[in-house]
């Protein structure tokens, strides 16, 4: 792996302008969507439907088989982000993984605070299985707020009785409101994305005056006993690192298989770029294979891997 691409990466995250008058969220928002959304990969098909009773984006890679289906809930401190800003680093995981993915458009804070978004990841994935998807035949996956959403949607789904997909991947989850982990600290200077004031402010938009240790906000917390095969990828240069660690921790205490990653020198959901950092590239290629593999038995996709290109 290059440490140059990993020290060019962080020069280049570090050179966004901070200070000055704090940026409204719609700023926010459009500010985000500029820098990290990237096309659609080159054999990978987008098309606009509704899932849950909310836009989603569907991504099907050329040549995908079998009924495999991919849940994606995207990051961005559910405040800001979409399926649209996301949609390159979906597509990647779909093609390596060669399953269709559908990437939701679940509603934002502060118009929608907790638990919106939950109950958008609910329903989502209530509607997956009540349109016929055998639940060994899906998989879930998420980045940061999404990571901590992908497995919130799937405690609730738990609590309702239904039964749970095959496997889950998140990337650089966010786990932990109440910001208790010591690496919202200790990481801070070598984190080049964001601070702790960043963190809590999120957190202050989500949550507001409500409880911050609700498992569903904050799963971390919560028991983890009945969840699928379970997989944590992270950066060590993250103030989100101990939200992985603990998060993995927590699930493999609770009965739950677990494998937690940690990318040495690495910022935040660092997958989002693949085809510039080696690490990515392979981050995403573990993750595609970790879904795969566990897919319904027989399934003509299990362990099938599109090769990085």
């Amino acid at each position: 792996m290059s440490r140059q691409q990993r020290e060019a990466l962080d020069a280049l995250l570090r050179s966004a302008p901070r200070g000055g008058t704090p940026p409204t969220v719609e700023e926010q928002r459009s500010g985000f969507t500029a820098a990290v959304t990237r096309p659609v990969p080159e054999g990978v098909t987008a098309r606009r439907t509704v899932l849950g009773g909310r836009p989603a984006l569907e991504l099907e890679p050329a040549g995908a088989r079998g009924r495999g289906r991919l849940l994606y809930l995207h990051g961005g401190g559910y405040v800001i982000g979409s399926p649209d800003s996301h949609a390159g680093m979906v597509g990647e995981l779909a093609r390596r993984a060669g399953l269709r993915a559908v990437s939701v458009d679940y509603r934002l804070a502060p118009e929608h605070p907790f638990p919106a978004a939950v109950d958008d990841g609910l329903a989502a994935y209530r509607e997956l299985l009540a349109a016929g998807t055998d639940p060994g035949d899906l998989v879930l996956a998420g980045d940061s707020a999404g990571g901590g959403l992908a497995v919130a949607t799937l405690l609730a789904a738990r609590d309702a009785g239904l039964p749970q997909p095959a496997a889950v991947a998140v990337f650089s989850p966010w786990t932990d409101l109440t910001l208790t982990g010591g690496s919202i600290r200790s990481k801070e200077g070598a984190d080049p994305v964001f601070t702790a004031a960043d963190v809590r402010a999120y957190a202050d938009l989500y949550i507001g005056a409500g409880d911050r240790a609700h498992p569903l906000a904050s799963p971390v917390f919560a028991d983890l006993t009945g969840l699928p095969p379970l997989l944590v990828q992270a950066g060590a240069n993250e103030v989100l690192l101990d939200d992985a660690v603990r998060l993995a921790g927590r699930a493999g205490a609770d009965g739950v298989e677990a494998t937690l990653e940690i990318g040495p020198g690495l910022p935040h959901v660092f997958q989002h770029h693949y085809g510039r950092l080696d690490e990515a590239d392979a981050a995403l290629d573990r993750a595609a294979r970790f879904l795969t593999a566990r897919l319904g038995a027989g399934h003509p996709d299990a362990g099938r891997l599109e090769p990085a290109r």
